[in-house]
Protein backbone atom coordinates (compact mmCIF):
# COMPACT_ATOMS: atom_id res chain seq x y z
CA UNK A 1 0.00 0.00 0.00
CA UNK A 2 1.34 3.41 -0.92
CA UNK A 3 2.44 5.80 1.80
CA UNK A 4 -0.12 8.53 2.38
CA UNK A 5 -1.02 11.02 5.08
CA UNK A 6 -4.44 9.41 5.53
CA UNK A 7 -2.83 6.28 6.94
CA UNK A 8 -2.85 6.02 10.69
CA UNK A 9 0.67 4.61 10.71
CA UNK A 10 2.09 1.27 11.76
CA UNK A 11 -0.18 -0.65 14.09
CA UNK A 12 -1.25 -4.18 14.86
CA UNK A 13 -4.87 -3.07 14.55
CA UNK A 14 -6.22 -3.33 11.04
CA UNK A 15 -8.69 -0.57 11.86
CA UNK A 16 -5.75 1.82 12.23
CA UNK A 17 -4.14 0.70 8.97
CA UNK A 18 -7.25 1.04 6.82
CA UNK A 19 -9.01 3.96 8.51
CA UNK A 20 -9.49 7.27 6.75
CA UNK A 21 -8.42 9.87 9.27
CA UNK A 22 -10.95 12.66 9.93
CA UNK A 23 -10.24 15.73 7.84
CA UNK A 24 -8.12 13.87 5.30
CA UNK A 25 -8.40 14.54 1.60
CA UNK A 26 -8.80 11.13 -0.02
CA UNK A 27 -7.17 10.26 -3.33
CA UNK A 28 -8.21 6.69 -4.09
CA UNK A 29 -5.45 6.28 -6.66
CA UNK A 30 -3.01 6.20 -3.71
CA UNK A 31 -4.73 3.14 -2.22
CA UNK A 32 -3.53 -0.14 -3.74
CA UNK A 33 -6.59 -2.27 -4.59
CA UNK A 34 -4.41 -5.40 -4.42
CA UNK A 35 -2.90 -4.58 -1.05
CA UNK A 36 -2.92 -7.16 1.74
CA UNK A 37 -2.04 -4.67 4.49
CA UNK A 38 -1.96 -6.21 7.95
CA UNK A 39 -2.57 -9.78 6.81
CA UNK A 40 -0.55 -12.06 9.09
CA UNK A 41 -0.45 -15.13 6.84
CA UNK A 42 1.16 -16.15 3.58
CA UNK A 43 -1.43 -15.03 1.06
CA UNK A 44 -4.55 -16.83 -0.05
CA UNK A 45 -3.44 -20.26 1.15
CA UNK A 46 -3.63 -19.06 4.78
CA UNK A 47 -6.64 -16.78 4.39
CA UNK A 48 -9.41 -19.35 4.71
CA UNK A 49 -7.83 -21.03 7.73
CA UNK A 50 -7.36 -17.71 9.52
CA UNK A 51 -10.83 -16.47 8.59
CA UNK A 52 -12.54 -19.67 9.74
CA UNK A 53 -10.70 -19.54 13.05
CA UNK A 54 -11.77 -15.95 13.56
CA UNK A 55 -15.36 -16.68 12.55
CA UNK A 56 -15.71 -19.16 15.42
CA UNK A 57 -14.77 -16.43 17.89
CA UNK A 58 -16.91 -13.90 16.05
CA UNK A 59 -19.91 -16.19 16.43
CA UNK A 60 -19.30 -16.38 20.18
CA UNK A 61 -18.93 -12.60 20.52
CA UNK A 62 -22.06 -12.03 18.45
CA UNK A 63 -24.05 -14.49 20.57
CA UNK A 64 -22.99 -12.62 23.72
CA UNK A 65 -23.95 -9.29 22.15
CA UNK A 66 -27.33 -10.71 21.14
CA UNK A 67 -27.97 -12.25 24.57
CA UNK A 68 -27.13 -8.99 26.33
CA UNK A 69 -29.49 -7.10 24.02
CA UNK A 70 -32.33 -9.51 24.72
CA UNK A 71 -31.78 -9.40 28.46
CA UNK A 72 -30.78 -5.77 29.07
CA UNK A 73 -31.75 -3.65 26.04
CA UNK A 74 -31.43 -0.44 28.02
CA UNK A 75 -27.66 -0.89 28.33
CA UNK A 76 -26.77 -3.06 25.33
CA UNK A 77 -24.78 -2.02 22.29
CA UNK A 78 -25.55 -2.66 18.63
CA UNK A 79 -23.22 -2.72 15.62
CA UNK A 80 -23.86 -1.33 12.15
CA UNK A 81 -21.71 -2.49 9.23
CA UNK A 82 -22.06 -0.31 6.12
CA UNK A 83 -20.84 -1.82 2.84
CA UNK A 84 -20.32 0.45 -0.16
CA UNK A 85 -18.39 -0.04 -3.37
CA UNK A 86 -18.49 -0.05 -7.13
CA UNK A 87 -20.52 -2.75 -8.88
CA UNK A 88 -18.88 -6.21 -8.47
CA UNK A 89 -16.81 -5.02 -5.48
CA UNK A 90 -18.31 -7.88 -3.46
CA UNK A 91 -20.86 -6.48 -1.03
CA UNK A 92 -23.02 -9.62 -1.23
CA UNK A 93 -20.01 -11.92 -1.15
CA UNK A 94 -18.70 -10.18 1.94
CA UNK A 95 -21.99 -10.74 3.73
CA UNK A 96 -21.96 -14.45 2.82
CA UNK A 97 -18.39 -15.05 3.94
CA UNK A 98 -18.19 -12.88 7.05
CA UNK A 99 -21.55 -13.56 8.69
CA UNK A 100 -22.05 -17.21 7.70
CA UNK A 101 -21.40 -18.73 11.14
CA UNK A 102 -23.33 -16.18 13.16
CA UNK A 103 -26.75 -16.64 14.69
CA UNK A 104 -29.14 -15.28 12.03
CA UNK A 105 -31.54 -14.22 14.79
CA UNK A 106 -28.97 -11.60 15.78
CA UNK A 107 -28.40 -10.25 12.25
CA UNK A 108 -30.45 -7.60 10.47
CA UNK A 109 -29.49 -7.35 6.79
CA UNK A 110 -30.84 -4.56 4.59
CA UNK A 111 -30.04 -4.22 0.88
CA UNK A 112 -31.08 -0.74 -0.17
CA UNK A 113 -32.51 -0.35 -3.65
CA UNK A 114 -34.02 2.69 -5.35
CA UNK A 115 -36.41 4.45 -2.94
CA UNK A 116 -40.05 3.37 -3.07
CA UNK A 117 -42.82 5.94 -3.64
CA UNK A 118 -43.50 5.91 0.10
CA UNK A 119 -39.82 6.46 0.93
CA UNK A 120 -39.62 9.36 -1.52
CA UNK A 121 -42.23 11.20 0.52
CA UNK A 122 -39.75 11.48 3.40
CA UNK A 123 -36.29 12.85 4.08
CA UNK A 124 -33.51 10.69 2.57
CA UNK A 125 -32.48 9.46 6.03
CA UNK A 126 -35.98 8.29 6.97
CA UNK A 127 -35.73 4.81 5.47
CA UNK A 128 -32.18 4.45 6.80
CA UNK A 129 -33.27 5.28 10.33
CA UNK A 130 -36.07 2.72 10.10
CA UNK A 131 -33.52 0.02 9.23
CA UNK A 132 -31.13 0.65 12.13
CA UNK A 133 -30.35 -2.48 14.19
CA UNK A 134 -32.04 -3.04 17.52
CA UNK A 135 -29.99 -3.33 20.70
CA UNK A 136 -27.75 -6.38 20.72
CA UNK A 137 -28.07 -6.82 16.96
CA UNK A 138 -25.56 -6.54 14.15
CA UNK A 139 -27.03 -4.59 11.26
CA UNK A 140 -25.64 -4.85 7.74
CA UNK A 141 -26.34 -2.20 5.12
CA UNK A 142 -25.67 -3.35 1.54
CA UNK A 143 -25.53 0.18 0.12
CA UNK A 144 -26.82 2.89 2.42
CA UNK A 145 -27.57 6.57 2.95
CA UNK A 146 -24.38 7.27 1.00
CA UNK A 147 -26.22 6.53 -2.23
CA UNK A 148 -27.73 9.98 -1.71
CA UNK A 149 -24.31 11.60 -2.24
CA UNK A 150 -23.12 9.03 -4.81
CA UNK A 151 -25.60 7.95 -7.47
CA UNK A 152 -27.72 11.02 -6.77
CA UNK A 153 -24.70 13.22 -7.40
CA UNK A 154 -23.32 11.46 -10.47
CA UNK A 155 -26.66 10.93 -12.18
CA UNK A 156 -27.89 14.45 -11.36
CA UNK A 157 -31.02 13.16 -9.64
CA UNK A 158 -31.22 16.24 -7.42
CA UNK A 159 -29.55 19.66 -7.71
CA UNK A 160 -26.06 20.17 -6.31
CA UNK A 161 -27.33 22.62 -3.71
CA UNK A 162 -29.38 19.71 -2.31
CA UNK A 163 -26.87 16.84 -2.29
CA UNK A 164 -23.95 19.04 -1.24
CA UNK A 165 -25.68 19.73 2.10
CA UNK A 166 -26.12 16.06 2.84
CA UNK A 167 -22.55 15.39 4.01
CA UNK A 168 -23.12 17.48 7.15
CA UNK A 169 -26.58 15.97 7.61
CA UNK A 170 -25.04 12.48 7.42
CA UNK A 171 -22.33 13.36 9.94
CA UNK A 172 -24.87 14.76 12.38
CA UNK A 173 -27.14 11.73 11.95
CA UNK A 174 -24.29 9.23 12.43
CA UNK A 175 -23.18 11.08 15.57
CA UNK A 176 -26.68 10.69 17.02
CA UNK A 177 -26.73 7.00 16.07
CA UNK A 178 -23.37 6.48 17.79
CA UNK A 179 -24.54 8.40 20.87
CA UNK A 180 -27.53 6.06 21.10
CA UNK A 181 -25.21 3.07 21.54
CA UNK A 182 -24.53 1.82 18.01
CA UNK A 183 -20.98 1.21 16.85
CA UNK A 184 -20.58 2.08 13.16
CA UNK A 185 -18.15 0.33 10.77
CA UNK A 186 -18.18 1.84 7.27
CA UNK A 187 -16.34 -0.20 4.64
CA UNK A 188 -15.57 1.02 1.14
CA UNK A 189 -14.72 -2.05 -0.95
CA UNK A 190 -12.08 -0.63 -3.29
CA UNK A 191 -11.59 -2.42 -6.62
CA UNK A 192 -9.77 -1.41 -9.77
CA UNK A 193 -11.56 -0.91 -13.12
CA UNK A 194 -9.52 -3.81 -14.50
CA UNK A 195 -10.77 -6.14 -11.79
CA UNK A 196 -14.33 -5.00 -12.33
CA UNK A 197 -14.02 -5.74 -16.05
CA UNK A 198 -12.71 -9.23 -15.27
CA UNK A 199 -15.60 -9.94 -12.88
CA UNK A 200 -18.20 -8.73 -15.37
CA UNK A 201 -16.64 -10.93 -18.07
CA UNK A 202 -16.69 -13.91 -15.67
CA UNK A 203 -20.42 -13.46 -15.15
CA UNK A 204 -21.01 -13.57 -18.90
CA UNK A 205 -18.82 -16.65 -19.27
CA UNK A 206 -20.88 -18.74 -16.82
CA UNK A 207 -24.63 -19.30 -17.39
CA UNK A 208 -25.07 -19.85 -13.64
CA UNK A 209 -23.97 -16.25 -13.11
CA UNK A 210 -26.10 -14.57 -15.75
CA UNK A 211 -28.53 -13.53 -13.02
CA UNK A 212 -25.78 -11.43 -11.46
CA UNK A 213 -25.16 -9.50 -14.66
CA UNK A 214 -26.93 -6.22 -15.25
CA UNK A 215 -26.43 -4.51 -18.64
CA UNK A 216 -26.84 -1.21 -16.83
CA UNK A 217 -23.54 -1.87 -15.05
CA UNK A 218 -21.72 -0.98 -18.27
CA UNK A 219 -23.42 2.41 -18.34
CA UNK A 220 -22.32 3.03 -14.77
CA UNK A 221 -18.83 1.76 -15.58
CA UNK A 222 -18.54 4.46 -18.25
CA UNK A 223 -18.75 6.98 -15.41
CA UNK A 224 -15.97 5.42 -13.35
CA UNK A 225 -14.11 8.70 -12.85
CA UNK A 226 -17.24 10.53 -11.77
CA UNK A 227 -18.14 7.83 -9.25
CA UNK A 228 -14.56 7.77 -7.96
CA UNK A 229 -14.73 11.52 -7.39
CA UNK A 230 -18.05 11.11 -5.57
CA UNK A 231 -16.61 8.36 -3.34
CA UNK A 232 -13.53 10.44 -2.58
CA UNK A 233 -15.76 13.30 -1.45
CA UNK A 234 -17.85 11.01 0.78
CA UNK A 235 -14.77 9.41 2.32
CA UNK A 236 -13.11 12.77 2.89
CA UNK A 237 -16.13 14.59 4.30
CA UNK A 238 -17.74 11.78 6.31
CA UNK A 239 -14.97 9.89 8.11
CA UNK A 240 -15.30 10.89 11.75
CA UNK A 241 -14.06 9.59 15.09
CA UNK A 242 -17.44 7.99 15.87
CA UNK A 243 -18.16 6.75 12.34
CA UNK A 244 -14.88 6.20 10.49
CA UNK A 245 -14.54 5.01 6.92
CA UNK A 246 -12.24 2.08 6.13
CA UNK A 247 -10.87 1.58 2.64
CA UNK A 248 -10.79 -2.18 2.02
CA UNK A 249 -8.56 -3.31 -0.87
CA UNK A 250 -10.98 -5.63 -2.68
CA UNK A 251 -9.27 -6.94 -5.82
CA UNK A 252 -8.37 -10.04 -3.79
CA UNK A 253 -11.64 -11.47 -2.50
CA UNK A 254 -9.94 -13.51 0.18
CA UNK A 255 -8.29 -10.41 1.65
CA UNK A 256 -11.52 -8.40 1.44
CA UNK A 257 -13.39 -11.05 3.43
CA UNK A 258 -10.62 -11.37 6.00
CA UNK A 259 -10.32 -7.59 6.40
CA UNK A 260 -14.02 -6.96 7.01
CA UNK A 261 -14.17 -9.91 9.43
CA UNK A 262 -11.15 -8.51 11.26
CA UNK A 263 -12.66 -5.03 11.57
CA UNK A 264 -15.83 -6.56 13.03
CA UNK A 265 -13.74 -8.75 15.34
CA UNK A 266 -11.78 -5.77 16.63
CA UNK A 267 -15.01 -3.84 17.23
CA UNK A 268 -16.70 -6.66 19.14
CA UNK A 269 -13.59 -7.23 21.25
CA UNK A 270 -13.59 -3.54 22.18
CA UNK A 271 -17.27 -3.79 23.18
CA UNK A 272 -16.45 -6.97 25.15
CA UNK A 273 -20.04 -8.19 25.50
CA UNK A 274 -20.70 -10.35 28.57
CA UNK A 275 -23.09 -13.20 29.07
CA UNK A 276 -26.01 -11.70 31.00
CA UNK A 277 -26.40 -12.97 34.56
CA UNK A 278 -29.40 -15.03 35.56
CA UNK A 279 -32.49 -13.09 36.60
CA UNK A 280 -33.63 -16.04 38.74
CA UNK A 281 -32.20 -18.19 41.52
CA UNK A 282 -30.10 -20.80 39.71
CA UNK A 283 -30.04 -23.33 42.56
CA UNK A 284 -33.82 -23.20 42.89
CA UNK A 285 -34.35 -23.69 39.20
CA UNK A 286 -31.90 -26.60 39.08
CA UNK A 287 -33.89 -28.30 41.82
CA UNK A 288 -37.16 -27.65 39.98
CA UNK A 289 -35.78 -29.09 36.76
CA UNK A 290 -34.49 -32.19 38.59
CA UNK A 291 -37.87 -32.73 40.21
CA UNK A 292 -39.92 -32.17 37.10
Amino acid sequence: MASHDIFAGESQRLSDLLRVLPGSSVDLSSWDTKSTAGFPGDGKKDAERLRQGMLVELADLQERLFADGRSFPERATSVLVVLQGMDTSGKGGTVSHVFSLMNPAGIEHTAFKAPTPEERKHDFLWRITNALPDKGMIGIFDRSHYEDVLIVRVENLVPEDVWSKRYDLINDWEAKVADSGTRIIKCFLHISPEEQQARLAARLADPSKYWKYNPGDIDVRAKWDEYTEAYEAALSKCSTDVAPWYVIPADRKWYRNWAVATLLHETLLSIDPKWPPATFDVATEKARVAAS
